[in-house]
Parts: structure tokens; C-alpha cells; sequence
């Protein structure tokens, strides 16, 4: 399913009003997006992360007043509801990065999850935002409501971690 822009705004006028199949139709589309998102700043408890992530958009969708900006307004929603799985789930604590396999190690498929799973779940965040997403450090940092310099030097040190990590 992959609506216009004036089918999906259309989805959520119907949806703010009460109508149950345009919901399920927005779950549907929203689904993959915040599973995305959720999956690697949260990892293990990606699906957990995911399912909160949607409560509190279906829970929250009333508050939108641009329809338009439903993309924008999920991905606020769920990078924060990630990070704050993860640190509700005490797995904010990174893991000693000196474990991670060498290269060329027969496990070397799940070496880039296993360096994610070492880092805190806000240098997670901001490697998602910025490296996957594409976002600028603006709109990242408005996003985990911070500020740009603190972007700037999370991301830093993430990348950083990460390239360490992935270099034992």
C-alpha cells in the first residue's frame, strides 16, 4: 500500500473522527515506518519499542493538526518512545565494545547489530536520525529535543564507538 499524500491526509481526517477502517488502513501503512525506526535504537526490544511507539500514535492522533505531516509527526513519537523502552528497560548501559567480533569472523552478518547493541541508545538514535534517516542536525536535534551541539558530539562519539567496534 503506498497512498498519496491527499489519500493519506484523507486517512487521518477519517481516522480523527472515528472511523475504524481508515485506522486500521493508517496502522498499516505506519507500521513498517515506526518498525524501522524502533528496531535499532531499541534492537532486541525492537518489537516492544514498536507496539508502544503505535500505541501512542493512535492515542495521540487527535493532536495532529496536519495531516501532511504525518510522517514527521510518527517518527517524533517514535524515536523517543525507542529510547525511552530502552532506558525504562535498563539497557541503556553500552556492553564493553571490546567483545565484538573481528572482521572475517563466521558471525560477521550480525556484527553490525551486535556493535548497535554496545552503544547507548541515544548515540543509537542519532546514528539512525542521521545515518539512516537522512535527517540534518537540526531536525535531529529538535527531534530528541536537544540541542544541535549535543547532535554534533553524540554523533561524534557514536560513530566513533561504532568504527572502533567494528574494527576489532
Amino acid at each position: 500500500m503506498d497512498p498519496t499524500p491527499a489519500r493519506t491526509a484523507g486517512l487521518v481526517r477519517a481516522a480523527q473522527r472515528g472511523d475504524r477502517l481508515a485506522l486500521a488502513e493508517l496502522l498499516e501503512l505506519v507500521t513498517p515506518y515506526v518498525r524501522r525506526l524502533c528496531g535499532p535504537i531499541a534492537l532486541d526490544d525492537g518489537p516492544d519499542a514498536t507496539q508502544e511507539a503505535l500505541i501512542a500514535v493512535f492515542r495521540k492522533l487527535r493532536q495532529l493538526d496536519d495531516p501532511a505531516a504525518l510522517f514527521g509527526w510518527v517518527r517524533v513519537i517514535a524515536v523517543r518512545e525507542a529510547v525511552r523502552h530502552v532506558r525504562r528497560t535498563a539497557r541503556s548501559v553500552p556492553s564493553e565494545l571490546a567483545e565484538v567480533p573481528a572482521p572475517g569472523d563466521p558471525q560477521l552478518a550480525a556484527d553490525i547489530r551486535d556493535v548497535l547493541d554496545r552503544l547507548t541508545p541515544e548515540h543509537r538514535a542519532v546514528l539512525v536520525l542521521r545515518d539512516l534517516e537522512g535527517l540534518d542536525e537540526r531536525q535531529t536535534a529538535d527531534l530528541l529535543g536537544v540541542a544541535a551541539g549535543t547532535v554534533k558530539s553524540r554523533l561524534s562519539r557514536a560513530r566513533l564507538s561504532f568504527r572502533r567496534a567494528w574494527q576489532q
